[in-house]
């Protein structure tokens, strides 16, 4: 009932809002997945790919799973087959991995494109310019088996608002840049994901289509989370 509540109190704050609400499900059991669920929840994020594809298996196959942490390239056939959106390519390293494990299991992978935009060196993420850079009819070349569409970023983790907002803002400038430019045929500006659980309602006030909430769900945990 508690996880109930949190959702239905969630979605009633990113009412009339384009931000939709991922459930941050990593490290919780089976059972409190399907509570969410019971609750109308079907967007998931999990940030290691050998847990969400054991998920996938055991949960019902209407949840479209989101990766949302640092994925490892040797990690990425594990998810390939169902994954429906991967917030966190931080690398042309990895987008070339998604883009072969994806020509092998012959789908087109939808992913994001993670920019660093914080103030802390555990983060990852490309700098806007090589964002930019990317954004050229070469891209579709290179990448045939992906769909890019749109941006993903973490803020810093501090009590700063002012420096959350303004580093949300930058992200969203990045975003309305790339939306007016002409993009290769499988990039699009159309998702903006940004905002966790001590975040998400000033990412929503800038422009967040997707917001990334765990704690505010299910709980505290014990240690740092991406949620």
């Amino acid at each position: 009932m508690v996880v109930k509540n949190n959702i239905n109190a969630l979605l009633a704050e990113l009412s009339g809002s384009p931000c939709r609400l991922i459930a941050v499900s990593k490290t919780q059991p089976v059972e409190k997945i399907l509570e969410a669920y019971t609750a109308g929840q079907r967007l998931f994020g999990e940030n290691k790919a050998q847990e969400i594809a054991s998920k996938y298996e055991a949960l019902p196959k209407d949840i479209e799973w989101h990766m949302i942490g640092h994925l490892q390239t040797n990690k990425v056939k594990y998810i390939a087959p169902f994954i429906s959106l991967i917030h966190s390519v931080d690398s042309v390293k990895l987008l070339e991995e998604i883009n072969k494990q994806a020509g092998k299991v012959k789908r087109r992978i939808s992913c994001l494109l993670q920019v660093y935009i914080a103030n802390e060196e555990t983060k990852f993420g490309f700098d806007p310019e090589e964002v930019i850079q990317l954004a050229t009819p070469n891209f579709l070349k290179s990448y045939p088996n992906l769909e890019v569409k749109g941006l993903m970023g973490m803020a810093t983790f501090t009590d700063n608002h002012e420096q959350i907002r303004n580093e949300f803002i930058s992200l969203r400038k990045l975003f309305e840049k790339l939306r007016v430019m002409p993009l290769p045929s499988n990039m699009q500006m159309k998702e903006l994901s940004m905002g966790m659980s001590a975040d998400y309602k000033i990412a929503k006030e800038e422009g967040s289509t997707l917001v990334r909430v765990g704690t505010a769900i299910f709980g505290d945990r014990n240690y740092p989370t991406n949620s």
